[in-house]
């Protein structure tokens, strides 16, 4: 891997002996697009295409950046999933990094929380995808985290929906909070010291060692402090899987779309089928024989495979999540989505690392997580589509897949879905002049290119 600089960031020693440094690279025309729910982190996501990291070191770094900026939805204390794309491949790599319960969450908590999986989801998927050391993706969040990032509009709505019972905690009341007693509101400043503490180990000591290491003796026992009922062994043994993705061809175009258990994948793949609609009823009925008689990845494509998916009732209300598209230059391309499950998941920290703890899965239904990447054969990309909106994630996802593919910006008008996608008609061999990215304009969220001109 190759050491990459960030403007604004400034520059990480490169460790395990001399490596290539990219600090200004003279990169001219499309350089990629980002598409995501908060517009600090997908300026991150830009950054690090422009000074020459691909799409999975930029969707990581967005990740991480994520979990300073929209903790409500994306903490470490959380998880999600994602997949990748690369030309040359003919269907990518689902990551999927769901977190569980812990062991003592039934027994011994009153707030059970669920084992973190961010940043090893993330760092599973840019080993298999990326380009440059991991340790320097995690800088801009630390940065920011340290440094301090405006409120977003989502934040705000999030922070006013949970305010009386996140503000009867005094650890999370002093981040969260103002002086006036409530909740910080949009373009507040969040800064987050602790936090950017725990970053600062991710970044110096590595992804291992909030599962095995120092910080992972800090993190449970702020965890057990906080009712989170999770032990050391509980972060060891709870890992990311990578999975083949669920697969439809259609019109032309092979379409990739996240497996179980990230079951919002199977559920936006049957409604793009349906035309936009029967994404809930389809999950509804996978877990419901899930639960009866178990479920594979290979059980799920072969209800797509037989045309008759069976269709379920409605799913009780799903926890908040969201989602993000970046594409680089040569088309690879990586699609997430992340959760909480449940905002700001327990409601507590983990005692000083700053982490806000996810809720356990075991307390909550588990969200729906959407995503799907679409390329012509092994070479073309040509739209990647994410949503959020619990229970309707999946129809919203599906419906943002038609509208990429076909080029146009769908109509959107009601509902609780937020969709996230790239398009590009004329692929990426075409210079990616005509590739465009789209943000639901009900939401909060950034869709930005970067063209610079070579000098």
């Amino acid at each position: 891997m190759v050491a990459l600089t960030l403007a604004l960031t400034g520059t990480l020693a490169a460790c395990g002996g001399p490596k290539e440094k990219v600090s200004q690279p003279a990169l001219g025309g499309f350089v990629g697009e980002v598409v995501a729910d908060e517009p600090r982190a997908a300026l991150v996501a830009r950054d690090v295409l422009a000074k020459g990291g691909n799409a999975a070191d930029a969707a990581a770094a967005l990740g991480l950046a994520l979990s300073v900026s929209l903790p409500s939805r994306a903490s470490l204390g959380g998880g999600g999933a994602c997949i990748a794309w690369r030309p040359g491949e003919s269907t990518g790599q689902a990551f999927v990094f769901i977190p569980k319960g812990g062991s003592q969450s039934d027994a011994k908590a009153d707030r059970p929380a669920s084992v973190p999986l961010l940043a090893r989801g993330l760092f599973l998927m840019q080993m298999r995808y990326g380009s440059v050391d991991f340790a320097e993706l995690v800088v801009p969040a630390r940065n920011m985290a340290s440094h301090g990032v405006p409120v977003s509009g989502l934040l705000a709505a999030d922070l006013a929906a949970v305010q009386s019972s996140l503000l009867a905690d005094d650890k999370i009341r002093a981040i969260f909070g103002n002086d006036t007693g409530h909740v910080l509101v949009a373009d507040d400043v969040l800064v987050q010291t602790r936090l950017a503490g725990a970053l600062e180990r991710l970044r110096s000591a590595g992804v291992g060692d909030l599962y095995t290491g120092a910080l992972a003796q800090t993190f449970v026992e702020g965890a057990q402090a906080a009712g989170g009922g999770l032990s050391t062994t509980d972060l060891r043994s709870d890992v990311p899987v990578a999975e083949p993705p669920l697969t439809v061809h259609a019109n032309g175009v092979d379409i990739s779309f996240l497996p179980p258990p990230a079951d919002g994948g199977l559920g936006m793949a049957a409604s793009y089928l349906a035309g936009g609609h029967g994404g809930e009823p389809a999950v509804a009925a996978w877990r419901a024989r899930q639960s009866s008689r178990g479920g594979s990845v290979a059980d799920a494509q072969a209800l797509l495979n037989s045309g008759s998916l069976p269709a379920g009732g409605a799913l009780p209300a799903l926890p908040a999540s969201t989602s993000f598209v970046v594409t680089d230059r040569q088309g690879q391309t990586v699609a997430c989505a992340l959760s909480m499950n449940n905002l700001f998941g327990t409601g507590r920290i983990a005692g000083s690392t700053g982490i806000v703890l996810g809720a356990s899965p075991a307390q909550r239904p588990q969200p729906l997580l959407a995503a799907g990447i679409a390329h012509q054969g092994k070479d073309e990309f040509r739209a990647a589509a994410v949503a959020s909106g619990q229970n309707v994630a999946a129809d919203t996802a599906a419906i943002a897949m038609r509208a990429a593919l076909a080029g146009v910006r769908p109509q959107v008008t009601n509902g609780h879905g937020r969709a996230n996608f790239v398009s590009c008609p004329g692929g990426i061999s075409s210079g990616g002049g005509r590739c465009f990215g789209w943000t639901d304009p009900r939401g909060a969220g950034l869709a930005v290119g970067y063209k610079p001109t070579a000098h």
